[in-house]
């Protein structure tokens, strides 16, 4: 059982259609707080995708990433620093198309039963790794960067808050597990 379906029992159409609009709009304003770096931002968005992906599961997460992704590509202005549809041929392509994964593998673990705080940073840091892989993908493939430019500019400078990024995630999402069994 994931975070959201203990919270929300209801799995009408309606409140999982709710729980998309919620998610995107946490997402999104998510990645409006933005540290501007230079190839990519250092954004929140991965924080707030690893907190949906958890909460919801693999399909919703999923879903609600894709649903956040679409928005961005009809023009809204979801993306970090106000972008739009135009991301998607910018230089972190790899990663808004990587956050879907992310999702799904954070919600993956929460759908197998994964509690406590260590056990889901240590999720969401493998996860949060995985998501170099298409982000890292992207900028060598199109763009033509060497490995060594990959690892300086777009990789070892973000490290340190990815990892930051995960642990608070597992804190949020362990600490909601713990504040419902005390309620009961």
């Amino acid at each position: 059982m994931t975070l959201s379906k203990a919270l929300v029992p209801s799995q009408s159409l309606l409140t999982r259609a709710l729980m998309v609009l919620g998610g995107t709009a946490f997402i999104a304003l998510a990645a409006q707080v933005s540290v501007p770096m230079i190839p990519v931002p250092m954004t929140l968005q991965t924080l707030a995708i690893l907190i949906v992906g958890l909460g919801y599961g693999a399909r919703m997460g999923a879903l609600t990433v894709m649903a956040y992704l679409a928005e961005g590509a009809m023009g809204l202005p979801v993306f970090a620093n106000g972008g739009t549809g135009l991301a998607f041929a910018g230089p972190t392509a790899g990663f808004l198309v990587g956050f879907v994964g992310m999702a799904w593998a954070a919600g993956f673990a929460a759908d197998r039963g994964v509690k406590g705080a260590v056990p889901v940073a240590l999720v969401a840091l493998a996860v949060s790794a995985l998501l170099y892989v298409p982000g890292l993908a992207w900028p060598a493939l199109v763009m033509g960067k060497s490995m060594p430019e990959l690892l300086s500019g777009w990789m070892l400078p973000f490290l340190a808050g990815d990892a930051v990024k995960a642990v608070i995630a597992a804190l949020v999402v362990s600490g909601g597990w713990a504040a419902l069994k005390n309620r009961a």
